[in-house]
């Protein structure tokens, strides 16, 4: 195929899988491939639009791939793998510029990183890049559309050799953030992250309102929070709006971050750990 995905994945959602009007052998058979991972029909797209398809077999959505990309559209929204303003951050990292997630994570070269709510990839991509070769990110995402689509994205987009490395590092799981944290050892991790879907959504950037879409809507628990706390080896951080009421619920007490920026970061530290 021309894309890498895994074996086998299952979903709630209903949706076929289709391709570009302009398809190919490869195009095809990848197509093909991702119906019996998910266990959905392959649909030929025989010059049908999105919406005669979806009307035609009762779906909610298609998955649809296409020489560019593979996507999922539903509901005039297009979810697909890009790394979004990792590049941009990555970029002012190396002009001397200062990171709020990387200064809230106070991450090194050689840290481990968790992030449990992954959705696009772009903080785990920054992260990846920050604790380089000798460290480790691993995403969790709820979503088995978007663990596929971006777990395959991360192999296989084409980027500049340090982001594209960055990328291939980062090791995504499709679970809930609740079960992977309960079965981890204490200090499994230097670094455990969240950025769950805000309370009160901004609506500013497409891909975080397609991501909306297919992500896990739930609130983080105060309970998940203590079990980051007792799986982190230094410290828990989540991100929200600025003033979010879910900091204070959450236990957040120490929150950094730009003083003009829309959102910030809530820090709680291991017990007895301290920079």
């Amino acid at each position: 195929m021309g894309e890498t995905f895994p074996r086998k994945f299952e979903s709630s959602l209903n949706f076929i899988v289709t391709t570009s009007h302009r398809t190919t052998c490869v195009q095809t058979e990848t197509a093909k491939q991702l119906a019996l991972m998910f266990n959905v029909s392959f649909a030929e797209r025989a010059d049908m639009s999105v919406k005669d398809l979806s009307e035609k077999y009762g779906v909610d959505g298609l998955m649809v791939v296409s020489a560019r990309r593979t996507s999922y559209v539903s509901g005039g929204q297009e979810f697909f793998f890009h790394p979004g303003l990792a590049r941009l951050r990555i970029k002012e990292l190396k002009n001397g510029k200062a990171d709020q997630m990387i200064k809230a994570m106070s991450l090194k070269q050689g840290d481990s990183v968790l992030d449990c709510t992954m959705g696009p990839g772009a903080d785990a991509i920054v992260a990846s890049y920050i604790s380089g070769s000798n460290g480790r990110v691993t995403g969790l995402e709820y979503s088995p559309v978007i663990s596929v689509l971006v777990g395959a994205g991360l192999l296989t987009y084409p980027e500049d050799e340090d982001i594209a490395l960055a990328m291939r590092r980062i090791k995504v799981i499709n679970t809930d953030y609740r079960r992977y944290l309960a079965g981890l050892d204490p200090c499994s991790y230097d670094i455990i992250y969240f950025d769950p879907m805000f309370r009160a959504p901004r609506h500013k950037s497409p891909a975080m309102n397609s991501a909306r879409l297919l992500a896990n809507p739930a609130p983080v628990e105060v309970e998940t929070v203590e079990l980051a706390l007792r799986a982190a080896a230094k410290r828990v951080v989540m991100k929200e709006r600025r003033g979010s009421a879910e900091f204070e619920r959450l236990g957040f007490k120490c929150i950094v971050g730009g003083n003009y920026a829309p959102v910030a970061y809530g820090v709680r530290e291991r017990q007895g750990v301290s920079d």
